[in-house]
């Protein structure tokens, strides 16, 4: 069954529920007043007196005698007492001999539970009971009263017939509304459902679009607030963000497609010259056969580093099923790196002042980040220069004291595969500080450069803590 089906199923279930309970407690409350109205009749009706009742033997008895002496307006003639307010019927207390006396022009007995005959005396109840015929009735019960100082029960019945006749006739009409009700909660429920499942239809409709193109980036309009609008802008951000991702890969192959072209291109020039000087027979001097081969150990060693550093930006932020993040401690992250950092800047002076900062990330891409920016500040760095490395409540600055950055190309240093006009000329790939941006976003944190006249300044910082979380361990 559809989702349409299934909400216009479920809105015409709810509806004859409630239209079900509605009818049956209108039932009863008709019943209940009608009864109600039946008891004060009873309580309202006038007593007898003895000389106006026709007493027998037996019940026989009493009705022969009460038919051969009619006398119209007491009781209830036999076959229509329903047009007749009560009939009253007295008993004397002796019922073992089955004692009866009838008013006058009544034929008809009233029976109630044995027990009511009972009661203490004077004490009236009114409960329910038959005719000797078979019909229904209500009866009233005045017990052990007295006519002439002569004990008797009292019984006065209101016959129920034409009530039973209006609560059939009114439990007829309460279940064709209720059926009419059903069948129109069906009908409404269908338009309701369609006009709440329009917004759904659109996306599904975009979804297919998508699965079937692979267009990514259609997106649907919003309307309103609820829950069918938050799913629908949930799914234009995220068609937005997948577009915007096959954007970046797209642009990332181009971008590491012309990168890799300049390397690949002077190493096969490099081999082909070798080669051909081989198939000549005519052996390249050594120095030019030296020079060549250094030339191709460091192309190589440049497409190394380009192709790690591709593969670095190209991982996921967290891939699935990666270990948790651990607690390190970052002032012993920057000491390793700054190890390194001496080894491919010799000349160089380091001035170092880390506090202790404990931080919750992945330790290799930490230390690749922090490795990448002191790897900036010794590229630029003038020979015999000095590199300020400080690290103090969670913020580490790496400071050379190089050129500089042109003003208008700091907005875009961290960008992939960008490099300024004036280091185009070094060596690097352009994706050194773009693995540093994605790595410390990574970690919630923030990382700026600028300026520091002379030279620039790199600022990283990273949330954490002077000390370690207590009962953690630490990854040093």
């Amino acid at each position: 069954m559809t989702l349409r089906g299934r909400l216009a199923l479920l809105t015409a279930s709810a509806v004859a529920l409630a239209v079900a309970i509605a009818a049956l407690a209108c039932w009863f409350l008709v019943q209940g007043q009608l009864y109600a109205q039946v008891d004060d009749n009873l309580t309202n009706a006038g007593g007898l007196y003895a000389h106006e009742l026709i007493c027998g033997d037996t019940a026989a008895d009493a009705v022969t005698k009460a038919s051969a002496s009619p006398q119209p307006g007491f009781g209830a003639p036999s076959g229509s007492k329903s047009q007749y307010r009560w009939d009253s019927e007295v008993l004397l207390p002796d019922q073992s001999s089955n004692n009866v006396c009838l008013p006058p022009g009544s034929s008809i007995g009233i029976t109630v539970a044995h027990s009511y005959l009972s009661l203490p005396i004077g004490q009236t109840e009114i409960v329910d009971g038959t005719y000797t015929d078979g019909s229904h009735a209500r009866v009233r019960v005045i017990s052990n009263a007295e006519i002439n100082g002569t004990p008797y029960i009292l019984l006065t019945a209101y016959p129920l017939d034409q009530v039973t006749r209006e609560l059939g006739r009114l439990l007829a009409v309460l279940i064709a509304i209720a059926i009419s009700g059903i069948v129109a909660a069906g009908a409404i429920g269908l338009l309701v459902a369609r006009a709440a499942l329009k917004p759904v239809d659109k996306l599904t409709a975009a979804v297919e679009h998508i699965a079937r193109t692979e267009e990514v980036g259609t997106t649907i309009d919003v309307a309103g607030d609820d829950e069918i609008a938050r799913l629908s802008t949930s799914f234009n951000s995220m068609s937005t963000a997948l577009a915007a991702s096959r954007e970046r890969q797209s642009q990332l192959i181009a971008d590491a497609g012309h990168e890799l072209r300049t390397p690949l291109t002077s190493l096969r020039t490099n081999v082909d010259l070798l080669v051909r000087s081989e198939d000549a027979g005519r052996p390249l001097p050594p120095e030019t056969h030296t020079r060549l081969l250094r030339n191709m150990k460091a192309q190589m060693g440049e497409l190394s580093t380009l192709i790690g550093d591709l593969l670095e930006l190209s991982r996921p932020t967290r891939p699935q099923g990666s270990k948790p993040l651990e607690v390190i401690a970052l002032h012993d992250i920057v000491a390793r790196a700054l190890d390194r950092a001496r080894l491919r800047g010799p000349g160089l002076e380091f001035t170092v002042r880390a506090e202790p900062w404990y931080v919750r990330a992945d330790a290799h891409a930490l230390e690749r980040a922090v490795i990448n920016l002191l790897d900036n500040a010794v590229k630029f760095s003038p020979a015999g220069g000095t590199i300020d490395v400080a690290l103090k409540f969670g913020t580490l600055t790496v400071r050379d004291h190089g050129p500089g950055i042109p003003e208008e190309d700091l907005p875009h240093v961290f960008e992939r595969f960008w490099r300024s006009p004036s280091a185009r000329q070094m060596p690097g790939s352009g994706l050194g500080l773009a693995i540093v941006s994605q790595t410390v976003h990574d970690h919630g944190g923030e990382v700026s450069l600028s300026n520091a006249h002379p030279g620039t300044l790199a600022t990283l910082k990273l949330p954490g803590a002077p000390t370690p979380p207590p009962d953690l361990p630490t990854e040093m």
